[in-house]
């Protein structure tokens, strides 16, 4: 028997072989949303970085005028999202690796997904209050 005829050895069951998921029953989608988002971040990273050094030392009607331009105000909406959105799933990871107890983990998700979704809505609603000039 050659090498190539040995059985490949594997650490899933085969219930799930046939779904096609890891250990954690969720495959490895939140691995590649993380994986996008930080892509994202770091694509978005320089633009940001350059609108709040633009802001330093500048009063709120220049702020108001900068951000109310659409492709810094669009630009700067698509960061948040994107960090909110690695946010949650990066402490989503830790909560499911290392809390052991099931309700306290459950609880534990579920206001880490309700102060992800606060930060992003207020981050926004920040952004677009600045750039109507409200």
């Amino acid at each position: 028997m050659s090498a190539s005829d040995t059985p490949k050895r594997s650490m899933r069951t085969p219930l799930g072989r046939v779904r096609s998921l890891g250990a954690a029953h969720s495959g490895t989608s939140d691995f590649w949303r993380q994986r996008i988002t930080a892509v994202a971040m770091t694509l978005l990273m320089i633009p940001v970085i350059v609108v709040i050094v633009m802001l330093f030392g500048r009063n709120q009607a220049f702020a108001a005028q900068t951000l109310g331009s659409l492709p810094i105000a669009v630009i700067m909406l698509l960061f948040i999202v994107a960090s909110a959105w690695h946010m949650k799933i990066g402490m989503q990871v830790v909560i499911e690796d290392y809390v052991h107890h099931e309700k306290l983990k459950l609880v534990s998700i579920m206001l880490n997904n309700f102060f992800s979704i606060a930060v992003a809505l207020a981050s926004a609603y920040a952004i677009l209050k600045l750039s109507s000039g409200v």
